[in-house]
């Protein structure tokens, strides 16, 4: 599936229409559900390789969708929420 348009910038109106239109978008790029859940737990007896590819791609992804957010935000938005640390949070 193509990824949706990307939703226009929130300005601070009709934030419910821009939330809908933002979730979708990330939908379509699979990675709206970094914006609900938590990074994974690392199962004990993993090895330190895989651990550490499992926590990167966390890292990578969760850093993606939260910079598609605040790309969807006007510049005062974006000062204001730029110092998140993770999607949920934001």
């Amino acid at each position: 599936m193509a990824p949706a348009g990307k939703p226009g910038q929130f300005t601070g109106i009709d934030f419910k229409r821009w939330q809908q239109k933002m979730f979708f978008y990330l939908t379509t790029l699979y990675l709206k559900w970094f914006t609900s859940e938590d990074a994974p737990e690392v199962p004990k007896g993993t090895s330190d390789k895989e651990r550490f590819v499992i926590v990167e791609a966390w890292k990578h992804s969760d850093f993606l969708c939260r910079n598609y957010i605040l790309s969807g935000l006007q510049d005062n938005l974006y000062n204001v929420y730029s110092g998140t640390k993770t999607s949920k949070e934001l």
